[in-house]
């Protein structure tokens, strides 16, 4: 049987790790795919690095575009990356009437829509396994394996970099910044970390997650966002001592009102299995009805295990290449037509409790003023922590741990108690999921 075709567009470290593995476990791959899948055709700038990687297995070009309009060639991979040309030359492949794999989480995420419905009328496949948790196959577990559930919630470790970051701050009880130079030294944060640190990346994840988990259209405009770079080690200290990791989570979760979708640090309970995931690790819990509770776990970048997620596509491709496409997995898991409309909520409506630090005067009254505005609100306390003033020092830090309530109610909560002359600076507030 003729091989399949594969244009690679960009041969980058999950470029080149692509090329590599599907060359060394050909075979394996052959007896799976059931036909030979050939990486025939690169582009890349830089035409003579690329070369220099394949050899003469592969006719190297600089110009994307020629291989989009080459007739042999049946797949194309986009491992360039970002919103612009990127978006372009796979909707060009699209139309082209070319099956696309890519790893681009930024691009489904804001784009998705647009893409997945222009392959629909076209009758191709794009895959996009790579694109969330690099070599955890999550992507297949939510469209596939739990077809049969519906799922509740899932919370996910989605960027190495962040939770390297945390757990150095934990072990080491540096501050963030000395360990954001070690995680750029390490080469596991960019140059210019925002998209990391400011999860951004993890939203980009979780909008895809969520729409495969809830039949929603992707919308990542209207996903909440925060990200680590204002966490003090100050609290990653006080949460251990309260028996809690910090771990920076993507949710997506479904409630009676809609959808919950946001991503921010999180107090999590130190015995739960996610907690201690450690490094540059990612893992993802999935809650469902019927199977209960699931956890997929491994690395979430490197060359070999994203390449290991593009392979994974090239082979599903390969065998539903000739397939009525009425019949293959859709792009999100759920019909097209029978997506849902369920609002994502907005962050003052959704439900969580949450972790408090006042810097407040050592002096009596202070602890009655702000449980009293807590219990004003509606929201009832779970612990409390008041570590006693240093000598010579008149003031302390007050820890307080909420109950379950609505994000709207605990603002105006902590505006009242930043008015009070007794609270020196400004509170510090992380939200805590239990996981249960």
């Amino acid at each position: 049987m003729k091989p399949i075709q594969v244009g690679l567009l960009g041969i980058g470290t999950v470029g080149r790790g692509t090329f590599e593995v599907l060359t060394r476990n050909q075979e394996e791959i052959q007896r799976r795919a059931g036909r030979t899948i050939q990486i025939s055709m690169v582009a890349d700038l830089d035409v003579e690095r690329a070369r220099a990687i394949v050899g003469n297995q592969a006719q190297v070009v600089a110009d994307a575009r020629q291989v989009i309009a080459n007739p042999d060639i049946d797949i194309v991979i986009e491992l360039i990356g970002g919103y612009g040309i990127a978006r372009q030359l796979v909707i060009e492949a699209i139309a082209a009437g070319k099956h696309v794999v890519t790893a681009n989480k930024a691009l489904l995420a804001v784009h998705g829509t647009e893409i997945f419905a222009a392959a629909r009328a076209k009758g191709v496949m794009v895959a996009f396994e790579a694109a969330v948790a690099g070599g955890i196959p999550i992507i297949k577990a939510l469209r596939e394996g739990l077809t049969a559930n519906r799922i509740q919630w899932l919370a996910g470790i989605i960027n190495g970099t962040t939770n390297f970051i945390l757990s150095e701050m934990r072990d080491k009880g540096l501050p963030f910044d000395d360990v954001l130079q070690q995680a750029q030294a390490l080469g596991y944060a960019e140059a210019d970390p925002t998209f990391d640190i400011e999860g951004i990346d993890a939203a980009h994840k979780a909008t895809i997650m969520s729409a495969i988990a809830f039949g929603i259209p992707v919308q990542f405009d209207k996903a909440h966002v925060e990200g680590i770079s204002k966490l003090q080690a100050a609290d990653i200290r006080y949460a251990e001592q309260l028996g809690y990791r910090i771990k920076l989570l993507g949710i997506a979760k479904r409630v009676a009102t809609g959808i919950e979708l946001r991503v921010h640090p999180c107090l999590v309970p130190a015995k739960r299995l996610i907690a201690n995931v450690e490094g540059a690790m990612n893992a993802v819990m999935v809650q469902a009805d019927a199977v209960g509770t699931t956890l997929y776990y491994g690395k979430g970048a490197g060359s070999e295990p994203t390449a290991s997620a593009v392979i994974a596509d090239l082979v599903d491709i390969t065998r539903l290449h000739t397939a009525d496409p009425l019949n293959r997995v859709p792009h999100l898991a759920f019909q097209p037509d029978s997506l849902s409309n369920w609002p994502v909520l907005p962050m003052d409506q959704v439900v969580t409790s949450y972790y408090l630090r006042l810097r407040v005067a050592d002096q009596a009254g202070v602890l009655a003023d702000v449980t009293g505005m807590l219990a004003r609100s509606g929201i009832s306390i779970e612990a409390v922590l008041q570590r006693a003033a240093d000598a010579g020092e008149n003031q302390t830090d007050l820890i307080i741990l909420t109950h379950d309530c609505v994000e709207d109610h605990m603002n105006q909560a902590m505006a009242q108690m930043q008015a009070l002359p007794s609270v020196l600076a400004p509170i510090i507030r992380l939200r805590k999921e239990d996981l249960s």
